[in-house]
């Protein structure tokens, strides 16, 4: 049932998009060129679709991390053991680096929430077979503490999962996970401090909505992984049953 409801609801909004196209030709969210045919993947034109995506991606199915020679695991690989992160498994992209690295860093502004959008397609797009395998059955988006978000005008986590939640026809709970903590931006920290620094930070406003539940967790980028792996204890503790991640991007090393 999920499936046909997600499949008439594609069909009206391509056939309401193809009408708009004719009048108002649409703009690459990325180049800002015109795109004479649309894709399937959303406002991103093919050559900037081929430079965000990776041809070839083979990550860590619990971390996103990319893995490098036969000898690393795919379950669990050294970047998620040390400390373990505590949520099941993540869903992304690609690396944190080139037009990738740049695109994100474009979505932290309010003027760039058409980019933000886009990306949300391309996830959705590119990636829709893990993330349908998911059998998730709500999307919940990583919250800002709300005189960051005030400041800031945007929360590109937000404008993801609303794209995720059409692809993958879910409900997005945005208010149900709840930043109570107004924590040290993670940036400004060591991957150490990171993990210190968000314990406390969540807490979940409807409790009972999530007995038994499984959950996307969704968030623009993931670094160390301290954020969202907070975020998936508290999240567990109130009764999810699984949490999965999704992400633009898993960044590692000196990214």
């Amino acid at each position: 049932m999920r499936g046909f409801v997600r499949r008439v609801g594609d069909s009206l909004v391509n056939i309401a998009a193809g009408g708009l196209n004719l009048l108002f030709p649409p703009r690459c969210a990325y180049c800002r060129i015109d795109i004479a045919e649309p894709e399937d993947h959303g406002p991103i034109c093919a050559e900037y679709c081929r430079r965000l995506v990776p041809e070839k991606w083979i990550g860590c199915r619990h971390c996103g991390g990319a893995i490098f020679g036969d000898g690393e695991s795919r379950e669990h690989c050294s970047l998620c053991k040390h400390p373990p992160l505590l949520f099941d498994t993540v869903v992304t992209i690609g690396g944190y680096k080139d037009n990738l690295r740049d695109a994100i860093l474009r979505m932290k502004h309010p003027q760039q929430e058409n980019l933000s959008l886009a990306m949300g397609r391309l996830l959705g797009q590119k990636r829709f077979s893990e993330l349908d395998e998911l059998e998730a059955e709500m999307i919940v988006p990583i919250p800002m503490y709300w005189t960051r978000r005030l400041r800031r005008g945007t929360n590109s986590a937000e404008l993801l999962a609303r794209c995720l939640g059409r692809k993958l026809g879910l409900p997005v709970r945005r208010r149900l996970l709840v930043r109570c903590k107004n924590t040290t931006p993670q940036s400004e920290l060591s991957a150490k401090k990171r993990f210190s620094n968000m314990r406390g930070a969540f807490r979940v406003r409807r409790p009972q909505q999530l007995k038994g539940a499984r959950v996307l967790l969704v968030d623009d980028v993931l670094t160390t992984g301290a954020t969202c792996s907070e975020a998936a204890v508290v999240l567990k503790k109130a009764g999810a049953a699984m949490v999965a991640v999704a992400v633009v991007a898993r960044a590692q090393g000196k990214e």
